[in-house]
């Protein structure tokens, strides 16, 4: 078998490319010494010579052309007639013969024919069913026909649509096909090397039944269920199944389906369900991912007849172990940022993160913080230390209600797991002498600034941007053509002083606010049995730099408005084309100037911000032409943005006098009145600057990133790189080493990077808490009632407002009108200038201090967040009522 298009199936060269996802991984398993049944892999050569052959590359690719990918009928029409084009086609004489001469040498006897696609049993697709399998083939001719369909089935209607929704290009997938020793099994099934739905690693879940597998893959029988604890060698779980069918080989080829009614007895013996859960160990260990093995029992040995990856599975950190238990919580539900993070971006959240460790007095780089784990190309915070603190673990809960509420019910599921150790650490005087390190300086600055709120939020400003531009100023000593890489790679470190300044000389500040707001809303709560009358106080609140941005974004609307041929430009136009406009400078001059001056202020922002690797305004204003163009629709003068912000203040002056009049009827109430009002002084005064630590972080990524451009087009000159912005796909690391002229394909590795960050984008659920052993907690607040008309979630904003869902998930296409209610997954201050025309938001993510709701709140829009796969449940142009005081969504009539 040295033929180009035959393969031994273990053979060394079976790789991706040549033998598909089913054979590459079927020759490693043999190669390793596994019970695989023997036989041979026509390559993916096979299948491109029979398409030039027969003239089908250009047909196929005419034909998918003409397909409405979002038609299930035209995908099937389209499927049926490029599956003809197969069978009428010819073999040509030297394939056909090598084909014979392989099957030859199997002695005659009978065989599977299984198809092995190129794109398929890779981490993160599931082509699982979509490619033909056919059993018991006897004869030469059956052999033939056999693999020229398992080639076709490379175009079912199935296989097209998915490519399509994947983003895999259609024109390069091909398709080897497997042909093996029939395996006359006595039970067969599938085993998952971790469970897929809890996410366990720590279990294997072993579905089983008698005779061949297809009855069980095709959905045709109940079978036994196995779930086995893969430490102890346990079997936790038995559950029989009807088992009512097999399908066992008829003598002529081909298969034949029986009436068993094996209800009572089990398909797979004890002893073999462990020995089964032995060899996905190791196969596991093999592939280093938990996978999906297709099996067989016959003549007291098991089969391994496929193994793919399990691609439900949410990743867990490469370098976490399943024990001892750790638990970790989305970056998501604290920033609102669904997206994968860059590499370097996850770096710098990293380093940031361990120079905030400096402020308890530890000495840590980005590899040695302990704090941030990066899972999925995501940030996850590792709270496991805090939860086995004695004192930390009576906290957390609460500080968890804040951030999200929906992780509440899920620590109540987990919260007394022996594995967990919820307050078994010890009190450690070493930790107290930490944090009072950070603590009382703190503390003092939060009283200097109560002390005197008149005044404190403008100081804190200036002193923030006086930092930044000492790191301008910096910046400039590592630019121009005499600065390496290796010197901007030094600026970059800078970031690790962002929390060390950012916490205690500007995050002390917003303490100063938010303390005796938090008594204002017990004293709240305690009078009226809500919290609302409180946070109306935060109504309009001044000092806020992320609703500033989106008001000064509203004045720069109403500039273009005066201009009748930027309005009318502004409003005709594709926001792409206006942006590229702009960078062009070819906009009608006031337009022009307005959007100038307010990207001089607010251009270093940008979706995904916190991502270093994420592009900024200035570099793509699409976001910001698109959010103009919708204020542009508002027309009533008493919707405009600056007039809701207003009322906004002037409901918090109207709620600051209730407060104080209910504290004044009650014991000691002209002592509770003076308090109300002179808490919420300091509340209007010091509150809004909640948004400016991350503010000043993003204002330095901002100066750091230009710089690292600066580099990256020296790299596209060297020939290093492709794209200017390819160094954010690279780590830290492989920055120094790239930048010491380490010799590597860059472009392969950052090719690869792009391709792993493209497919994390498509991930459709992120879970709100995972844990070390693979779990994974999904589900938010949601619940329904009986008749399906009313969901729940947590509520941020107080209010009741009712309108039509606009469910955007990508605020680039968010086409949101004035007055609709704003149905999204998560938001970080780039999506606030939405909030001015919407009517009200729904979340999946957040809680009371998160960046939607705190902005929310100050507008005065009805807020409810938590609620689990509202983008899913609701849709765009459903009336529905939300209401921000009780966290209830009313589904309208239509």
């Amino acid at each position: 078998m040295s033929s180009s298009v035959i393969l031994s199936l273990n053979s060394h060269s079976a790789q991706l490319d040549i033998a598909g996802g089913k054979g590459a991984n079927l020759s490693k398993l043999a190669l390793a010494g596994f019970q695989v049944p023997g036989g041979f892999i026509i390559t993916t050569p096979a299948y491109q010579l029979f398409l030039e052959i027969n003239n089908l590359v250009g047909k196929i690719q005419d034909r998918i052309l003409e397909i409405q990918l979002d038609d299930p009928a035209s995908l099937q029409v389209a499927s049926i007639e490029i599956r003809s084009w197969f069978s009428s086609g010819d073999l040509s004489s030297g394939l056909n013969t090598q084909i014979i001469e392989a099957y030859k040498s199997l002695n005659g006897i009978p065989v599977a024919v299984r198809s092995s696609a190129t794109a398929e049993d890779l981490p993160g697709y599931s082509f699982a069913g979509q490619q033909d399998t056919f059993l018991n083939i006897v004869s030469e001719p059956d052999l033939l026909i056999a693999i020229v369909d398992c080639w076709s089935s490379l175009w079912t209607a199935r296989a097209i649509g998915y490519r399509a929704r994947n983003e895999i290009p259609q024109d390069q997938v091909a398709l080897a096909v497997v042909v093996q020793e029939m395996v006359p099994a006595e039970a067969s099934g599938v085993m998952f090397t971790a469970n897929p739905l809890s996410g366990s690693r720590r279990e294997a879940v072993i579905d089983a039944t008698l005779g061949l597998g297809e009855a069980l893959v095709a959905g045709h029988v109940e079978p036994d269920h196995y779930v086995v604890n893969l430490q102890e060698r346990e079997i936790l779980a038995k559950t029989l199944g009807s088992k009512q069918v097999a399908i066992y080989g008829k003598a002529g080829g081909g298969v034949l389906t029986e009436e068993v009614n094996a209800a009572s007895r089990q398909a797979l013996p004890d002893q073999q369900i462990l020995i089964l859960t032995d060899l996905g160990r190791q196969i596991t260990e093999i592939f280093d991912f938990p996978q999906d093995i297709e099996w067989a029992w016959a003549g007291e040995q098991l089969y391994i007849l496929q193994s793919r990856p399990i691609t439900s599975l949410f990743p867990i950190p490469e370098e976490m172990d399943p024990d001892p238990l750790r638990i970790m919580f989305s970056f998501a539900s604290v920033q609102g940022i669904m997206e994968p993070f860059t590499p370097l971006g996850q770096d710098t959240i990293r380093m940031i993160f361990a120079g905030g460790g400096s402020l308890f007095g530890y000495d840590l780089t980005h590899e040695t913080q302990g704090a941030i784990k990066i899972a999925g190309e995501r940030l996850w915070g590792d709270a496991t230390a805090v939860i086995r603190h004695p004192i930390g673990s009576r906290i957390i809960g609460k500080l968890f209600s804040v951030i999200d509420p929906g992780l509440q019910p899920i620590f109540d599921q987990i919260w007394d797991e022996p594995g967990l150790g919820r307050g078994t650490g010890h009190l450690r005087f070493s930790t107290f002498r930490s944090l009072a390190g950070f603590i009382f300086p703190f503390l003092r600055r939060v009283l200097g600034y109560m002390r005197s709120p008149d005044g404190a939020a403008e100081q804190i400003h200036q002193d923030s941007l006086a930092e930044i531009d000492r790191l301008r100023v910096l910046s400039e000593h590592h630019s121009g053509e005499q600065a390496s890489l290796s010197d901007r790679l030094d600026l970059y470190r800078q970031i690790y002083s962002a929390f060390p300044y950012a916490v205690p000389h500007i995050a002390s500040g917003a303490a100063g606010g938010l303390i005796p707001l938090f008594v204002l809303n017990k004293l709240a709560s305690h009078l009226t049995g809500s919290w609302d009358l409180a946070l109306e106080i935060t109504r309009g609140l001044p000092n806020n730099v992320t609703t500033q941005m989106d008001l000064d974004l509203w004045e720069t609307a109403r500039l273009i408005r005066s201009d009748s041929d930027a309005l009318k430009l502004m409003t005709r136009s594709t926001s792409a084309n206006l942006a590229a406009e702009y960078m062009e400078s070819r906009l009608p001059d006031s337009a022009q100037k307005a959007i100038e001056l307010f990207l001089l202020n607010y251009g270093m922002r940008g979706l995904g911000e916190i991502d270093i690797g994420r592009p900024r305004w200035n570099e793509d204003p699409t976001h910001i032409m698109e959010v103009i163009r919708s204020y542009l629709q508002i027309e009533d003068e008493s919707l405009a943005p600056d007039a809701v912000f207003q009322r906004g203040a002037q409901a918090s002056e109207k709620a600051i006098a209730e407060l104080a009049s209910l504290a004044k009827g009650t014991f000691g109430g002209r002592l509770k009145s003076k308090f109300v009002h002179s808490a919420s002084r300091r509340v209007r005064a010091l509150a809004g600057l909640r948004e400016s630590p991350k503010f000043h972080i993003i204002q330095m990524m901002w100066v750091i990133r230009q710089a690292l451009l600066e580099s990256g087009q020296e790299l596209v000159s060297s020939g290093n790189l492709q794209r200017v912005d390819d160094l954010f796909f690279l780590y830290l690391n492989e920055l120094e080493a790239l930048a010491q002229g380490v010799d590597q394909d860059w472009q392969t590795l950052v090719s690869e990077r792009r391709a792993s960050y493209q497919r994390e984008m498509s991930r459709v659920q992120l879970p709100r808490l995972l844990l070390s052993d693979g779990r994974a907690y999904y589900d938010g607040l949601t619940a329904e009632d009986g008749d399906g008309s009313k969901l729940k979630g947590s509520p941020v904003s107080p209010g009741v407002v009712e309108g039509l869902v606009r469910v955007v998930l990508d605020p680039l296409n968010a086409n949101l009108s004035p007055g609709e209610i704003l149905v999204c997954q998560g938001t970080d201050p780039a999506w606030t200038p939405l909030f001015l025309a919407a009517g009200g938001l729904v979340m999946e993510v957040g809680g009371m201090m998160t960046h939607g709701a705190i902005v929310a709140r100050e507008y005065g829009i009805p807020a409810v967040v938590g609620v689990h796969q509202a983008t899913t449940v609701l849709q765009t142009g459903r009336r529905i009522q939300v209401n921000g005081s009780s966290g209830e969504i009313q589904l309208q009539d239509s």
